[in-house]
């Protein structure tokens, strides 16, 4: 995933979880800001920072913030629509036969729903009587770094339980079921629940593994301009 227009600011303040204040070019700019977490140990004053051209002269703010320098650790993607961008074009390299981005199952739109369809015998894919594998994945894109380890989430999250819990029916009905971490910081290998800030995620993320889940950690690469995988993990947060 690659940014169109990318300009180097600093961070000022944050007035609320939708905008910033940056220094750009000597003078203040109010931005968007592409993630309504609290990214507190990110967003800290005269932090380097990136934005995005929106490109609409429309627009009340022009720039979005979507890298932050992070002290110790370096370039951190925070972009909250990022995720899923780059988990599709890493979907897409792995063979399925069907992708649906934001699918409905139950009472949740899950992010993705994927499929394969067992091979015929000249190697295409045809009628089979082998059934169809059927899967789901959620994403979560990881920003929080504390010793080395990524922690998810930064703030409680009641939708982050529910898809969880959603993905651990699926799994006990037959569906491949995934939560996939896109780690949007280079150095990070793992994601670990942060029960601190929301134990309900743990015990949900919990709960979905025993019921067959799998853990996907999506390691990116990450530079001021562009986000992509660099390796895929898979694991748990155990």
């Amino acid at each position: 995933m690659k940014y169109r227009a990318v300009v180097e600011a600093r961070f000022v303040s944050r007035p609320n979880r939708f905008v910033a204040v940056v220094e750009l070019d000597g003078r203040q700019e109010t931005v968007h800001v592409k993630n309504t977490g609290r990214c507190s140990e990110l967003l800290v004053p005269g932090a380097r920072v990136w934005l995005e051209d929106s490109g609409n002269p429309n627009r009340k703010t022009r720039y979005d913030l979507v890298v932050v320098h992070k002290e110790g650790l370096g370039l951190v993607n925070m972009d909250s629509q990022a995720p899923n961008k780059v988990a599709r074009e890493w979907l897409e390299t792995q063979g399925f036969s069907l992708i649906k981005a934001e699918y409905s199952y139950g009472s949740s739109r899950i992010d993705f729903y994927m499929e394969r369809r067992p091979p015929d015998f000249w190697g295409g894919f045809a009628q089979s009587a082998q059934p169809v594998e059927r899967y789901l994945m959620e994403v979560k894109g990881c920003t929080l770094e504390v010793g080395g380890a990524g922690y998810f989430p930064d703030a409680p999250t009641e939708r982050g339980v529910k898809h969880l819990l959603e993905l651990a029916a699926a799994s006990r009905l037959g569906y491949h079921c995934i939560a996939a971490f896109v780690i949007q910081m280079e150095g990070v290998a793992e994601v670990r629940p942060n029960v601190a800030t929301h134990p309900a995620f743990g015990e949900a993320l919990a709960e979905a593994e025993a019921a067959g889940v799998r853990v996907l950690f999506l390691c990116c690469a990450v530079e001021s301009d562009q986000l992509r995988v660099r390796e895929a993990r898979w694991g748990g947060t155990a």
